[in-house]
């Protein structure tokens, strides 16, 4: 009964003692550290505050935010990627939550809809996937099961087939799907996320993948899926060790039969000076790749040497078509209208014209940038897109080339009024990541993606299982295609090639709409 008792005794001194001990080396630290001013006056109180702030982010994401909050995707949206990626799954019950009171675009439905049978689809051939199906909806005995699925693949027909660089180069792209892969780097994602999304597209067919700046990784070419070379002012992928470029290293990558096209970034939405890499992210094997020394941070040149003027820019696009005998494009983040008049107007006077322009969004994503350029620098996809649109009609040459829209387009409603506003293709970057498990951690830049997605650590990409994610690049690409050609239906259109601004009106706050097509009318 003694010993018992002691032991009892020395149990509860220890619960207590500990605890106590704790405090007050955490107290007496606090007190006289000369850092923080709020530790030093309210040492307990204060690390309180600082452990909720650190886990703020977090809060506000699962708990506090409503389902129209969240940044840079509300939960609705982040929901829909999943649905649609894990389930092929489109449907949502009761009605919509998104505030009418607001401003904003609707796309204008026809009062006699385009019927199925009357959309020129292509659904052949079929995609085999695997799909989840739910068995047990109950809050805590929620069940599932994968099974085998077919999908319908939603292309375009040939005769809407899409032909990039059809009169410029020996070697065309031709595709008949018009949603691919945005710029995603391998060091900026990982292997694996890399290789689940080129498995993924080469499966849902018809689409490509761009390599970002970080240049083609054998990762990208694991899947049989169309790529998009992007050459950056670091000229990674097609530079001498010094760094200057290199015409064979050109030379090499337009042998390259998974090569379809490639694309000479000035600048991306979310950054639109040189691109960033942190030291820990740049293991030897991306490196290599990138012709760089490894561990040691990546900071590309705001822009081309020697490319100071629109002229020099299509000089040098045509130099390349001649060599590569592929298509060439290039990538802006849209600043104003003088300075997209200015590239324009070069190419009417040179005749040269890019095979495909990307305008990216100020509301586009990145995989690490600084904050004063992803918040103030770079207009909208949506403000961005008719202005180029416009300028290439005003100087004749609309149809010489093609617009690539990009900037939280992860819905087919947001597609569809990227369309509608002067785009002929669609490229996503966050949607296809979010896809394959990303969870908005928004710690790309850090190395510490904790899905696996943005991170070269072996460790935290084990989660990310390659031939699962696989699956749900897939059906996402497919619900995204299949959910465009609904809208089309809808505008009273066959194809969502045939959307244009009659299809879609503004609504403001106090309820006046206006036809997109009379909005700009009045500002040209």
């Amino acid at each position: 009964m003694n010993i018992t008792f002691i032991i009892i005794i020395i149990a509860i001194l220890i619960l207590v003692l500990i605890p106590v001990y704790i405090l007050l080396r955490l107290y007496f630290f606090d007190v006289k550290q000369k850092q923080h001013s709020i530790l030093r006056n309210y040492p307990i109180l204060g690390k309180v505050r600082y452990i909720t702030e650190k886990v703020g982010p977090e809060l506000r994401q699962y708990l506090f935010n409503n389902d129209n909050e969240g940044k840079p995707f509300n939960r609705r949206q982040f929901e829909y990627v999943y649905k649609a990626a894990k389930y092929n799954n489109r449907m949502i019950g009761y009605g919509s939550q998104r505030n009418f009171s607001e401003p904003g675009y609707y796309v204008v439905n026809n009062m006699f809809p385009s019927q199925r049978e009357e959309m020129k689809i292509k659904q052949e051939p079929k995609i085999q996937t695997k799909l989840y199906n739910v068995d047990n909806e109950k809050m805590f005995n929620r069940k599932e099961h994968r099974e085998d699925g077919v999908l319908n693949p939603f292309y375009l027909t040939e005769e809407e087939t899409i032909e990039i660089g059809k009169n410029t180069v020996r070697n065309p792209f031709r595709v008949n799907g018009f949603i691919g892969q945005s710029a995603m780097s391998f060091g900026s994602l990982g292997d694996h996320a890399i290789t689940a999304l080129s498995k993924g597209l080469s499966m849902a067919g018809e689409t490509w993948m761009n390599t970002g700046e970080g240049s083609i990784s054998p990762y990208h070419q694991k899947g049989d899926v169309n790529i998009i070379l992007q050459i950056s002012p670091g000229l990674f992928g097609v530079r001498t060790v010094d760094g200057e470029f290199s015409w064979d290293e050109f030379k090499a990558r337009s042998n390259t039969e998974q090569i379809k096209a490639f694309e000479l970034k000035l600048a991306q939405g979310a950054k639109q000076r040189g691109g960033h890499v942190e030291a820990q992210k740049v293991t030897e094997e991306i490196a290599k790749i990138r012709n760089v020394e490894p561990w040691e941070t990546i900071n590309s040149p705001n822009r081309f040497h020697g490319l100071n003027t629109p002229e020099n820019l299509l000089d040098f696009v045509e130099q390349l078509r001649e060599v590569g005998g592929k298509p060439v494009g290039t990538k802006i983040a849209v600043g104003d209208e003088h300075q997209v008049e200015r590239y324009v107007k070069a190419m009417a006077e040179t005749g040269i014209v890019p095979d495909f322009i990307t305008v990216d969004g100020g509301n586009g994503g990145s995989g690490a940038t600084f904050y004063e350029l992803a918040d103030s620098v770079g207009l909208p996809a949506f403000a961005a897109l008719p202005l180029v649109d416009d300028m290439l009609k005003k100087y004749n040459i609309r149809d010489k080339t093609y617009i690539i829209a990009s900037g939280q387009l992860v819905t087919p409603d947001k597609i569809a009024m990227a369309l509608a506003l002067g785009a002929d293709l669609i490229n996503i970057a966050r949607g296809f990541m979010l896809s394959v498990g990303c969870i908005m951690a928004q710690v790309c830049h850090t190395n510490n993606c904790p899905s696996g997605v943005a991170t070269t650590d072996p460790k935290l990409q084990q989660g990310l299982n390659i031939e699962e994610k696989k699956y749900r690049a897939c059906n996402y690409l497919v619900t995204m295609r299949q959910g465009v050609f609904e809208m089309a239906a809808v505008a009273g259109i066959d194809s969502p090639r045939k959307f244009s601004r009659e299809h879609l009106v503004y609504k403001d706050e106090f309820n006046r709409v206006s036809g997109m097509k009379d909005i700009m009318d009045k500002v040209n």
